[in-house]
């Protein structure tokens, strides 16, 4: 699977051209980054995309020395469980 970078969002598409994994990460402010969408489709669920896209979006807030602030279930969950956020 190739994954799609953009400046507050990376994704992948399957061969139709349809969104099958996304998160979004989207400026709060200029110090900041506000995590508030993951999402993947049914068919990968289970297969570690979503870990994946997490560690993209937090290596990409990092390069841009941005705090990061999770706002999805999924992120709150994965930064706590990484330990990313204290």
């Amino acid at each position: 699977m190739e994954f799609i970078n953009e400046p507050n969002r990376v994704y992948a598409v399957n061969e139709n051209g349809k969104i099958i994994a996304e998160i979004t990460f989207p400026d709060e402010g200029e110090k900041s980054v506000k995590i508030d969408h993951t999402y993947v489709d049914e068919s990968l669920r289970g297969k570690g995309v979503a870990n994946i896209l997490m560690t993209e979006a937090v290596k990409i807030a990092k390069e841009r020395k941005k705090e990061i602030i999770p706002v999805c279930s999924y992120a709150v969950k994965w930064i706590e469980k990484n330990g990313i956020i204290k």
